[in-house]
């Protein structure tokens, strides 16, 4: 994920590894399924590759906290269950879903999550960084009900379609949103400059 930078251990340190270990799964996971779909196998087979999640160590704190346990819990449903229709069609849903809690309960908090990170690379954040900060967690919650909502409409498709939307459509669209929001962040920063903001 993009974002994995938001997630602050208890420490202080800035809890990458885990996340990016379930972004790293999250990408082998449709083509994982492509795989079993392709060789003709079952597709809950897919749930071993989540099982590793389910250890929560220290480094994650708050909602996202918890997003590699409950991952972790789905891929083990999936495998006791042995249905046909493997739940883990809706990882992605969940993991949107559990970002989506994550970036909206922020709000309702005396930082947002990208304010966090904003203030790790500059303390001093002025009061018009910290309004930008949350227009850019609003747009955070915009996109991941959306990628959210179109994740949930590909359960109901083929594999071919699941797989090319959550396996490459969703990171491009990531991509495409962090991207944007970066130049968007630089044009900003360049106007208050020139604007005398401090």
């Amino acid at each position: 994920m993009p974002f994995m930078l938001i997630c602050k251990a208890s420490d202080g340190r800035c809890g990458t590894k885990p996340v990016f270990i379930i972004a790293l799964l999250g990408a082998a996971l449709p083509l994982l399924f492509w795989l079993c779909y392709w060789q003709g196998w079952p597709l809950w087979l897919c749930g071993f590759l989540l099982l590793p999640l389910a250890w929560r160590r220290g480094g994650i704190g708050g909602l996202l906290g918890w997003l590699g346990p409950c991952v972790a819990l789905l891929g083990i449903t999936a495998l006791l269950l042995r249905s046909s229709i493997s739940l883990l069609l809706y990882y992605p849903v969940l993991v949107s879903a559990m970002f989506l809690a994550a970036f909206a309960a922020s709000l309702f908090q005396s930082q947002t999550l990208v304010e966090r990170l904003a203030r790790r690379l500059d303390p001093e954040l002025p009061p018009h960084g910290v309004r930008y900060t949350r227009r850019v967690t609003i747009a955070w919650c915009v996109f991941f009900v959306i990628n959210g909502g179109i994740a949930l409409w590909t359960t109901t498709q083929s594999t071919t379609v699941w797989t090319f939307y959550n396996g490459l459509i969703s990171y491009v669209a990531m991509g495409v949103m962090f991207g944007g929001e970066w130049l968007i962040r630089q044009r900003v920063m360049r106007r208050s400059s020139l604007n005398g903001v401090v």
